[in-house]
C-alpha cells in the first residue's frame, strides 16, 4: 500500500504536473485538458492538500476559474459566475464530451473550441489571446453592444457559440462593438473582388508614378452638351479610381443626373465601343429604374441595373462584369455585414464609404454615390463623410423653377469655383448653352425700355452670368426696405452713397430691390447696377436693355475695377449688348480691344454714370 506522500506524487505525475507545482496551476490544468475524466482525482488532489491549503486570496480565484470553466461547457449555469481568462482547450462541446474523451479524435478533422497563448514580456504571465480573449473583452464591456460575425457567410450573432449558427465554419467569428473599427469586415467586403494581383506596396518616386500617364486621356471624358457641363464641374472628366459623392434636397434631380452620366459613359465614345456600368439602387426596383430610362429615351446594352443594398453582396455581384463605373443610390440606404446600427446610421454610413473607397482606390474603378441632406442643407451622415470621399458636388434648385445648378464644394482633381447649369425637362436633364437667360426678365415687343431694371455682370468660378437687378422706390413712406437676394448692409450702404454722393432725395421713399430667378448676389461687381437701378426707379427714366453694369461702389461715390473684367466684357459683347459702364481705370486696361460692335463707356463716380445713363436723348 502506498503512502500518503507517494499517491499523491503519482497523481500529479497522471496530470503532467510537477510535484512543485501549486494547487492554482492544477486547477487550471484539470479545468483545461481533462475536466470530465479527472474530476474525481481533483477532488482527491484537494482533499491531500486540506493541512497546506489555506483558502488564500490565490487559491480561490484558482477555483473560481475552474467553476466559471465549467460554466462555460455548460451555458445553464449562473452567469454571475466570471469566464476563464487562463485556459485552453481543445476538446469537443456539450453532448460530444464523453465520446470524444474516450475516442480520440480523427486526424484532419478541425478542434471546436480553442485558444492560443502568448507571452507578455513585461510581466512574464501567459495571456490568452483569441477567441476565449475576445469573450474576455466583451465581458468587461457589459453595457457595451456586442456582436459576433461570420467572416465566411457574413451571419450575425449576440453570443459567441465557438463556431458559426449557419454555415457550421469554425475559426470564422469575429467580435465587433458600437464605435470600433471595423477594419476587417471593410478589407474582407473590398477583398470580395480585386482583379489586380497581389504586389507588393512600396514608396515609388514622382517620376515612376506619372512616367507613361498621358494627362489628357487620363480622365473619363463625357461627351455632348450636358456631359460638358458636368465634366466642367468635375475639373475635365472623371477621374479613375475616384469616389465622388452627389448631395442635394429631394427631388431635385441627383438620380435622374447620375442615371445619365451612367448613360454616357456606357456609350464609351472615348474607346470606340460600349463599356459596362452598373447603377446600384438601394431605393428603387430594376423594373422602376427601367421605366425612368424609358421615360429619358435612355438605352444601351452595356448599362446594368441591380437592386440591393449589401455591401459584400453588391461587390460580389459585378464581378463577372467588370465595370468601368460602379454608382450607388443612395449611400444612407447600403449596410455593411459586421458593422452595428441599420442602414442609414452614423456608423454604418461612415463604413460603407470607406469600403467603397478602398474597393475603388484596389480596383482603379470610379464610384459615385448619391447622398441624402438634412433640413439644414447639409450631407446626412457624420461629418467625416465628406472627407472621406475625394469629390463632393451640390445639386441646387429652387422648387418652382426647372433649372438646376451643380456646384462642387470639395475636388482633389479640380478647382471648386466651377458651376454647371442645368435644366429639368421631360427627357432628363439638359444643359444651359446661355444661362444669362434665366436670370433675365422676358423683353416686351411694345417696349424697347424698362424703368427700375439695371443688368449686372457676376462670376461664379470660371462662368460669366448677366443677372438683372429690379428696384423700386415709393414716396411716402419713411424708412421701409425690402431686400431680395442682396445682403442688407450692401443695400444700405448704396443707398446712403446715393444720398450723399449724388444728391438724390431717398429719405422720404420706401425702396425694393429683387434678384430675378432668386438668384443670391454676393459679388461687388453688382454693386453699379443696383445704384442704377435704384436711380431709374426714383427718376422714373427708364434704362435701355441693350446696357449693362461693372463696377464696384465705393463709400465716396468712386467706381471701382473688379476681376477678371476683360471676360466679363467679352460675355457681355457676346450676347449682344451695346454699351457696357465701367470704371474708369478698367478702360485703360481694356485698351484699344474691339468688343464686336459694343461700346465700353468708363465712368469715375456715380455722378457721371447718371450723367451718361440718365440724359435726354
Amino acid at each position: 500500500m502506498l503512502s500518503e506522500q507517494s499517491r499523491r506524487a503519482k497523481d500529479k505525475q497522471l496530470l503532467g504536473l510537477d510535484p512543485r507545482t501549486s494547487v492554482q496551476h492544477c486547477c487550471l490544468e484539470i479545468g483545461g485538458f481533462l475536466y470530465l475524466k479527472q474530476n474525481l482525482l481533483f477532488k482527491q488532489t484537494l482533499g491531500s492538500h486540506k493541512h497546506t491549503l489555506r483558502m488564500q486570496g490565490s487559491d480561490m480565484r484558482a477555483l473560481r476559474i475552474f467553476f466559471s470553466y465549467k460554466q462555460l461547457l455548460n451555458p445553464s449555469l449562473p452567469k454571475s459566475l466570471s469566464i476563464p481568462r487562463h485556459v485552453h482547450s481543445a476538446f469537443p462541446l456539450a453532448a460530444e464530451q464523453s465520446s470524444a474523451l474516450s475516442d480520440p479524435e480523427p486526424t484532419g478533422t478541425t478542434p471546436r473550441v480553442w485558444s492560443t497563448y502568448s507571452n507578455d514580456r513585461n510581466g512574464g504571465q501567459e495571456k490568452p489571446t483569441g477567441v476565449l480573449a475576445d469573450i474576455a473583452r466583451s465581458k468587461k464591456k457589459g453595457k457595451e453592444k456586442v456582436s459576433w460575425v461570420c467572416t465566411d457567410c457574413g451571419h450575425s450573432d449576440g453570443q459567441w457559440w465557438g463556431s458559426c449558427r449557419q454555415c457550421n465554419a469554425v475559426g470564422t467569428l469575429k467580435r465587433f462593438s458600437e464605435g470600433e473599427s471595423e477594419a476587417s469586415v471593410l478589407e474582407a467586403a473590398s477583398r470580395s473582388w480585386i482583379p489586380q494581383q497581389a504586389r507588393d506596396v512600396r514608396p515609388l518616386r514622382l517620376t515612376d508614378v506619372n512616367r507613361g500617364i498621358n494627362q489628357l486621356k487620363w480622365r473619363i471624358p463625357l461627351y455632348g452638351p450636358f456631359g460638358e457641363e458636368v465634366s466642367r464641374v468635375l475639373g475635365g472628366g472623371l477621374v479613375p479610381g475616384s469616389l465622388v459623392l452627389v448631395g442635394g434636397d429631394p427631388g431635385v434631380g441627383k438620380s435622374t443626373l447620375l442615371l445619365q452620366i451612367a448613360a454616357l459613359i456606357a456609350e464609351g465614345h472615348d474607346l470606340g465601343r460600349p463599356a459596362p456600368v452598373v447603377y446600384v439602387s438601394g431605393e428603387e426596383s430594376v423594373e422602376q429604374i427601367g421605366n425612368r430610362a424609358d421615360r429619358m429615351t435612355i438605352g444601351g446594352d452595356e448599362l446594368f441595373l441591380y437592386s440591393g443594398t449589401n455591401i459584400e453582396d453588391i461587390l460580389k455581384k459585378i464581378q463577372p462584369l467588370s465595370p468601368r463605373v460602379l454608382i450607388v443610390d443612395s449611400i444612407q440606404t447600403v449596410y455593411l455585414n459586421g458593422v452595428t446600427g441599420s442602414a442609414g446610421g452614423l456608423s454604418q454610413v461612415k463604413e460603407c464609404t470607406s469600403a467603397l473607397l478602398c474597393f475603388a482606390k484596389k480596383t482603379n474603378i470610379p464610384v459615385l454615390l448619391i447622398g441624402h441632406v438634412t433640413k439644414s442643407g447639409e450631407i446626412a451622415g457624420p461629418r467625416v463623410l465628406e472627407h472621406i470621399v475625394d469629390v463632393v458636388l451640390y445639386m441646387e434648385g429652387e422648387k418652382y423653377s426647372s433649372h438646376r445648378l451643380l456646384r462642387s464644394v470639395k475636388n482633389r482633381f479640380g478647382s471648386t469655383d466651377e458651376l454647371g447649369v442645368l435644366e429639368m425637362s421631360q427627357s432628363g436633364l439638359q444643359a444651359v448653352l446661355n444661362p444669362s437667360e434665366m436670370f433675365l426678365s422676358e423683353q416686351y415687343s411694345d417696349s424697347d425700355f424698362l424703368a427700375g431694371l439695371a443688368v449686372a455682370v457676376i462670376m461664379d468660378g470660371s462662368r460669366t452670368f448677366l443677372i438683372e437687378i429690379q428696384a423700386l422706390c415709393v414716396s411716402g413712406s419713411i424708412d421701409s426696405r425690402q431686400v431680395n437676394g442682396i445682403q442688407g448692409s450692401r443695400a444700405d450702404m448704396i443707398i446712403s452713397v446715393l444720398m450723399k454722393q449724388a444728391s438724390l432725395k431717398l429719405q422720404e421713399n420706401a425702396i425694393f430691390l429683387n434678384v430675378v430667378s432668386g438668384v443670391k448676389l454676393t459679388e461687388t461687381a453688382g454693386d453699379l447696377a443696383i445704384a442704377a437701378a435704384i436711380c431709374s426707379s426714383f427718376l422714373e427714366f427708364p434704362i435701355p436693355n441693350s446696357t449693362a453694369f461693372i463696377g464696384e461702389v465705393g463709400l465716396g461715390g468712386e467706381l471701382r475695377t473688379v476681376p477678371r473684367m476683360e471676360k466679363r466684357v467679352n460675355t457681355v459683347a457676346k450676347l449682344g449688348y451695346k454699351i457696357c459702364i465701367v470704371p474708369k481705370p478698367a478702360v485703360e486696361s481694356l485698351g484699344s480691344q474691339g468688343f464686336e460692335g459694343m461700346e465700353v463707356i468708363g465712368c469715375r463716380n456715380l455722378k457721371e454714370v447718371i450723367n451718361t445713363v440718365f440724359r435726354t436723348h
